[in-house]
């Protein structure tokens, strides 16, 4: 079910090319010493991140907001404690890759059907969150606070 849903796997610096990245959506970040782009998207131990939008500006503005976040801004929690282990933004990008689930609908909207999908992308993330701690016994890295840190509540925030 999960496989399907997502997909393939891209490098971060391709995540706006992807169909579908103005809807809603799941997305999964990995750190990967090996390409793993244009793969299925499966689950490893490579996941460190698993996050969730029903914004306006959709996956797009999700993924921007981490973006920012792990160059040296402010927006993004789970984006802040991948910062705290990696602050050489080069380095993190040339490693890190991302897979999408988007959900057609209307977020500006109060139409039933669009409000139960955007309902089914907050149901999924957790579905995901409960596959992930099923299979590896514990939460990606970054989605566990108590052994994650932020980087802006450690060290300090940059502007």
């Amino acid at each position: 079910m999960y496989e399907r849903r997502f997909t393939k796997w891209m490098r971060w610096c391709d995540r706006d090319t992807v169909q579908g990245i103005n809807y809603p959506g799941i997305y999964i970040c990995a750190i990967s010493e090996e390409d793993i782009s244009g793969k299925n998207f499966s689950w490893t131990t490579d996941i460190v991140y698993v996050g969730m939008t029903n914004s306006l500006k959709g996956l797009t503005g999700r993924l921007k907001q981490f973006d920012n976040t792990i160059k040296g801004k402010n927006g993004h929690g789970g984006a802040d404690r991948v910062r705290f282990k990696h602050q050489d933004y080069q380095q993190l990008v040339f490693n890190l890759f991302v897979t999408v689930a988007s959900f057609e609908c209307n977020v500006g909207s109060n139409i039933p059907q669009d409000l139960r999908i955007m309902g089914e992308v907050a149901k999924f993330e957790y579905d995901c969150f409960a596959h992930f701690t099923e299979l590896f016994k514990q939460l990606p890295e970054f989605n566990d606070q108590k052994r994650s840190p932020k980087y802006s509540l450690t060290i300090g925030c940059e502007e």
